[in-house]
């Protein structure tokens, strides 16, 4: 089923349009890149990716229920419902190819849109997981069933919140069942094996994320039959702050029309 355009405003996002935008079947060879946040983010997250390759690429980012302007709504606290949602509210490509760049729980929720997106006879072009160790590789983590203030203590430690917004009552009471939810859907989400991807996978890590191993984020090797590309840079769990301009170097080099096509496991 299509969904409406409204229904796809509300998922989708996109904050710049890529030149010549209309329409869409008129460009099968465009990729269309959806982008997905971490815990707690939200699609603004992606709003400096979208800005450096909306020249060359069609870029959106996902917003999911539960924060900023649907924080009214109840957040999804399952990632392979969260990920049919956001596969449905995709809706038609129109012949374009998808390409996936998901963070953190981004990246498990970029696995499992990719796999419905290649179940259902859509091609995907590229997966680009950050941050994330392999879902087949399990940790037995608990920090949703914390109070509050456990919660929140983990939230400081991989610093990917700007500390005045933690330091707001107001803000942090209206962020906690979002975030709350979404760290029960990283947390409790478990493998389930299948055929692997026919896409390449590009993996971006921390060399001292304390949620990926080195082996944790070489072992999304096997999730694919096609290339594999492991990039480790210095940081922790948001690494990919600091080296934000080499990273959508890596993108733009994978999906751009004219880009130079790579092979090989390692650049």
């Amino acid at each position: 089923m299509t969904p409406s355009k409204a229904a796809q405003e509300l998922w989708v996002r996109r904050f710049l349009g890529a030149p010549g935008a209309t329409p869409a079947a008129a460009r099968p060879q465009e990729v269309l890149l959806v982008c997905l946040p971490h815990a707690g983010g939200s699609a603004s997250f992606f709003f400096p990716l979208s800005r450096a390759l909306s020249p060359v690429l069609d870029v959106v980012a996902v917003q999911y229920p539960g924060r900023q302007d649907r924080r009214h709504e109840a957040p999804v606290d399952d990632v392979p419902e969260l990920a049919r949602r956001i596969t449905d509210a995709l809706g038609p490509v129109d012949g374009r190819r998808v390409a996936l760049f998901g963070h953190s729980l981004g990246a498990t929720l970029g696995f499992e849109i990719a796999r419905l997106l290649q179940a259902r006879g859509t091609g995907v072009c590229h997966l680009f997981a950050s941050g994330r160790r392999a879902p087949s590789r399990f940790r037995d983590e608990r920090v949703h069933l914390r109070d509050d203030e456990g919660l929140l203590a983990d939230v400081r430690e991989l610093s990917g919140t700007d500390p005045r917004v933690l330091g707001d009552p107001e803000v942090v009471r209206m962020a906690l069942p979002a975030l709350r939810a979404d760290y029960r859907a990283a947390e409790t989400y478990r493998y389930a094996p299948g055929p692997p991807l026919t896409c390449p996978i590009t993996v971006f890590t921390g060399d001292s994320d304390p949620r990926v191993s080195a082996d944790e984020a070489d072992a999304w090797s096997a999730h694919t039959s096609a290339e594999f590309d492991l990039r480790t840079y210095p940081g922790g769990h948001f690494f990919l702050t600091d080296h934000q301009a080499d990273l959508i170097r890596v993108v733009r080099e994978r999906l751009a029309p004219d880009a130079p096509r790579h092979s090989g496991r390692r650049p």
